[in-house]
């Protein structure tokens, strides 16, 4: 497994992710995705919302606010109960969770400044959502919150989709979007930021199927994370025990991946019961009911909620994709990313500045295929080394050849295989490749 300080460094030199606000000395908790970083980020979403949406009869999307109602959050309960313990130190005034202070000896919370070994402050509720104002005054009435999650806009909107949908239950609404929490201590690279990524899914069903439905959502979402190239054996479920559970939830189970800081969280799945629409339902004094034709009856439907982090996600990837070899007695470092998710999926490399102009050419009929790059910067061996680090797949060389025998080599990342392929068949050999490795 990869240290976490020799990804943070691919990523930043190969433009993955970089620290947000960095000519500046940054700022915590923040981070900027790159030009292939962006691009990984957004082959994740694509492949999710097309197994959770593009591909099936019983979902569908939805875009909402970063900004709703303070009352939002009132019925959901965060503006009480959306907090987590926080100590300082005296001495050092650095700011912590009390959960992750470690215990003193005797195994009472711990009183130890871990940094600089100084006396800590009692603990005392912080909440981690982030206020901001609406409106040309800053005073209580114009209080407002950046969305600490996704998902209350879909409760929220549960009414108008079911009717302008014409949706049946059960049925369920998805959405990506950006979720903000000021975490006291965010940590991990971005694995726990302070503004982030969500991929949601609130699937409505009567009360007696929920359980059956709660079921079908687990098995279904641990196959996606193998599907978009995550290695089995680094992952696992974990059914919540019942002292963990959330008090409306009736089950909820985390799939998780063992990071190289141990196995950590990646997608929740969870029956949230009618605790959501039933709170909704009762501030805002709106009836959130259905009526089902089929079973003559009106309920208030339960939930099933699968709810993944997009960043989270792309740790996972970076991750697992990471790999070192020895060729010819130097370090290769390779990104061996499944091809769905890889950012560039097709290099085209002239071997000379000379040959840019048919080159070029090619990579545009390649193009329309496959997501490709031009690249004509450096010697061709370190193109090579550099597509390795960002994990592209295949990489086309037009050389002085070529001119004559209308051909050109194709190279295979993870066999660095070379094939000579005529170039009017080269699209042809690279969907064959690309269909092998679903």
């Amino acid at each position: 497994m990869v240290e976490m300080d020799v990804l943070v460094s691919l990523c930043k030199r190969r433009g993955f992710i970089y620290q947000s606000s960095e000519i500046y000395g940054g700022i915590n908790g923040f981070w900027d995705f790159g030009p292939v970083g962006c691009e990984l980020k957004r082959r994740i979403k694509d492949s999710w919302w097309k197994r959770m949406v593009q591909t099936r009869d019983d979902v569908v999307g939805i875009d909402t606010s970063i900004v709703a109602h303070p009352q939002t959050w009132i019925a959901s309960g965060h503006v009480a109960s959306f907090n987590d313990p926080m100590v300082d130190c005296k001495a050092c005034k650095r700011r912590f969770r009390a959960d992750d202070v470690p215990a003193s000896e005797d195994g009472s919370t711990g009183h130890i400044c871990p940094e600089c070994g100084g006396e800590l402050t009692e603990a005392r509720e912080f909440n981690l959502m982030f206020q901001t104002h609406v409106g040309a005054t800053a005073d209580n009435a114009s209080v407002a919150y950046l969305r600490p999650e996704t998902c209350q806009s879909i409760f929220t909107q549960f009414k108008n989709v079911q009717m302008s949908g014409r949706m049946k239950v059960p049925f369920g609404i998805a959405q990506i979007g950006k979720a903000f929490r000021n975490e006291i201590t965010p940590r991990n690279f971005i694995f726990r930021s302070r503004e982030f990524e969500q991929m949601e899914m609130e699937f409505f069903c009567h009360p007696s199927e929920s359980d059956k439905w709660y079921e079908y959502w687990i098995s279904y979402r641990f196959e996606w994370f193998k599907n978009i190239g995550v290695k089995p054996e680094g992952l696992r479920l974990r059914p919540h025990e019942h002292r963990e559970l959330a008090h409306y939830a009736k089950g909820c189970t985390d799939v998780e991946y063992k990071m190289p800081f141990g196995w950590s969280e990646m997608e929740g799945i969870a029956n949230r019961s009618d605790y959501d629409l039933g709170n909704h339902m009762r501030e805002s004094g709106k009836d959130l009911t259905y009526f089902d034709e089929g079973r003559k009856e009106k309920f208030l439907p339960y939930v099933v909620e699968t709810s993944v982090g997009v960043d989270r996600t792309a740790l996972a990837v970076l991750c697992d994709a990471y790999r070192e070899e020895e060729v010819k007695g130097e370090k290769r470092v390779v990104m061996g990313f499944h091809p769905s998710v890889a950012p560039v999926q097709v290099g085209v490399l002239p071997l000379s500045g000379k040959l840019a102009e048919p080159a070029k050419k090619l990579e545009i009929d390649v193009r329309r295929h496959f997501v490709s790059e031009y690249d004509d910067a450096g010697s061709i061996g370190k193109r090579y080394r550099r597509h390795d680090e960002i994990g592209t797949p295949f990489c086309v060389t037009y050389d002085f050849e070529s001119e004559n025998d209308h051909a050109v080599t194709v190279r295979d990342r993870d066999t660095m295989a070379q094939d000579r392929i005529a170039i009017e068949k080269v699209v042809e050999y690279l969907r064959d490749k690309f269909a092998f490795s679903k």
